[in-house]
């Protein structure tokens, strides 16, 4: 048993924790239990829930906006990871060069990554704005064309996001300059003596040996663009024609404009499913791609 020293002291231990255990309780473990239940009910905020048991899950099946949103989900996601991974480990490898000033342009870059999203939607929507926006203006002034309506044609809107999503990659590119820093420089140098390029060696001896850090922005930047909502929610609202309805963005329309907090429940539920499997599939292949130290192959 025990002793009156231990409890005392396991006591001072919980109270010293206690914030973060309500905290937790509060904010998480019940919201997270609460949403099983709501998911099963038809709940409007203002009345009680009414228990429907699936009835949410299967109208989820038939709902066209749900296929539309995971469609755009997928679709922002099949782009704008690849993209932002390769762009970020160039940016990352721009940064890495011994150049005078260096500090001054990882500044540069890293700036924008700080800039609150809402404020950075605001500039984007006037930088692309058809009619009077800096983009479009230098379209016509070097090519004499007019510009785009980059949020306003349905085929235009994803890759503007998409586009906007690469300008603050400085919070990613800084990750795979931290994990560059780490490479051995006795590799580049014997790859040297062995007549290997620059190209070569990024791609036999930069990429391998990054390539944990890879899958780590890899499985951030999934749960991240599968959770897209305050650039469309600010920029379109989910237009034009619903082009730019993100899963996220229905979610929060079916909770807060239409009161289905029921239905927005098994959209969650739904949502983590989502998640879950692609984060595990991702783990899954990533023993044929991804290395680590001391690892034998």
């Amino acid at each position: 048993m025990a002793t009156a020293a231990v409890r005392k002291r396991r006591l001072q231990g919980l109270l010293f924790i206690s914030p973060w255990i309500i905290g937790f309780v509060a904010f998480t473990l019940y919201p997270f239990i609460s949403s099983i239940y709501y998911s099963l009910t038809s709940y409007d905020v203002i009345s009680p829930p009414e228990y429907i048991g699936l009835e949410n899950y299967a109208n989820m099946m038939t709902d066209p906006l749900v296929r539309k949103a995971l469609y755009n989900t997928f679709y922002y996601a099949i782009l704008a990871i690849p993209l932002s991974t390769i762009w970020g480990i160039c940016v990352a490898l721009m940064l890495n060069l011994k150049v005078r000033g260096m500090t001054v342009y990882r500044t540069l870059f890293y700036i924008p990554s700080i800039v609150p999203v809402v404020a950075s939607s605001m500039v984007w929507l006037w930088l692309l704005n058809p009619q009077y926006g800096i983009i479009n203006g230098l379209i016509y002034l070097f090519f004499k064309l007019p510009g785009p309506g980059w949020f306003s044609d349905p085929k235009l809107a994803k890759p503007s996001l998409i586009l906007m999503g690469l300008w603050g990659i400085g919070q990613t590119a800084l990750i795979y300059l931290a994990g560059l820093q780490d490479v051995p420089q006795s590799l580049y140098e014997s790859a040297e003596l062995d007549g290997a390029n620059a190209l070569q060696k990024v791609i036999n001896i930069t990429i391998p040996m990054i390539s944990p850090v890879i899958l780590f922005n890899v499985i951030m930047g999934l749960i991240g663009t599968f959770q897209y909502f305050t650039q469309a929610y600010i920029m379109t609202a989910g237009g034009p024609a619903d082009s730019t309805l993100f899963y996220a963005l229905y979610l929060y329309n079916s909770a807060f404009r239409f009161f289905k907090m029921g239905y927005a429940s098994a959209m969650a539920w739904l949502m983590f499913l989502v998640i879950f499997i692609m984060t595990v599939l991702t783990f899954r292949v990533s023993s044929r791609w991804v290395y680590y130290g001391g690892q034998v192959r």
